[in-house]
């Protein structure tokens, strides 16, 4: 493949070590396409800095992604990568998503040391979250446990399970997978009972809309089947609220030209809750029909949940 070998692609990522797997990813998969010169910046952002409190009531998802941004826009990196789930649907102007990996599992996974399920946990358990999702939910299945606060990396999060602090949690499976930490979880949820996060377990790579030679080579690694599911999701959270404020989960896949999804929006405590769903073959343009059902999706939806979003 053509290219400038006088110039060193500058990747921005958190520092986690999840993030600086997800970064390495990027640039292998650069490397196997013939484009070896990247450079990992490692920067931190506010939603790393925050650990006493939920993200939902500190600013939400671009707290994750706010530095990052403002580091593209200023020149000092020229790729950044994201888990999509952390990145607003509104993107600032000057910028887009260039490139889609192909979707790791995005089912949530249950942990514990003490039970099997999360059916199987004790009454009263202390079970510990920081998404405004999984606490609806988890509240929703059991409304007797203890949902407490638990923010921090994986290996923090997985820390204070072992120490007792708590009896059980949800983790990203793709996470786990990617940490080699697989061996953890105790059991994977259902997607049709427990929907997840939307664009759980897709990494995205951001660029200037002007670097045309970023486009040209970050693009190679787009998959197209991860781009039109998340087209569909994010298009239904921008209809609903477009945050991580509101209790939200959905997932879509695309497969021989077949767009599947389910979606649903809960109130905050899980007493109640509303979902759509669609199957529907895609025309010649799957990327923008995905985009327009997912938001047909969300604003059908919004006047029956209307009570319960955060905006």
């Amino acid at each position: 493949m053509p290219q400038s070998n006088s110039r060193i692609l500058r990747l921005g990522t958190r520092g986690s070590k999840l993030a600086l797997v997800q970064a390495e990813m990027v640039r292998s998969g650069l490397a196997a396409k013939g484009f070896s010169r990247v450079e990992i910046i490692v920067l931190k952002t506010s939603g790393d800095r925050i650990q006493d409190r939920s993200l939902a009531d500190s600013g939400g998802k671009g707290l994750f992604t706010k530095e990052l941004e403002e580091a593209l826009l200023h020149e000092r990196i020229d790729l950044a990568v994201h888990s999509m789930k952390d990145v607003p649907v509104a993107i600032p102007a000057g910028l887009s998503i260039s490139a889609l990996l192909p979707r790791e599992d995005p089912r949530d996974a249950f942990i514990s040391n003490k039970a099997k399920s999360l059916a199987e946990l004790p009454k009263g358990a202390v079970f510990g979250t920081s998404s405004v999702r999984r606490h609806a939910q988890v509240a929703r299945a059991r409304p007797d446990l203890q949902i407490k606060l638990l923010r921090g990396n994986v290996d923090t999060r997985l820390a204070k399970l072992d120490a007792d602090e708590y009896d059980g949690m949800l983790l990203a499976v793709a996470g786990l997978k990617r940490l080699g930490l697989e061996a953890r979880i105790t059991s994977r949820l259902d997607t049709k009972d427990w929907p997840p996060a939307l664009a759980q377990g897709a990494v995205g790579i951001e660029i200037r809309e002007s670097d045309t030679h970023a486009r040209e080579i970050t693009s190679q690694l787009n998959d197209m089947p991860t781009e039109v599911a998340l087209n569909c999701e994010r298009a239904f959270q921008f209809a609903l609220d477009g945050s991580c404020r509101t209790s939200i989960g959905g997932l879509a896949t695309f497969e021989n030209n077949v767009l599947r999804f389910r979606g649903e929006v809960l109130a905050p405590d899980g007493s109640d809750f509303a979902e759509t769903s669609l199957e529907q073959n895609l025309g010649h343009d799957p990327r923008n029909h995905a985009q327009q059902l997912g938001r047909e999706l969300g604003e059908a939806l919004k006047p029956r949940v209307k009570q319960w979003l955060a905006i």
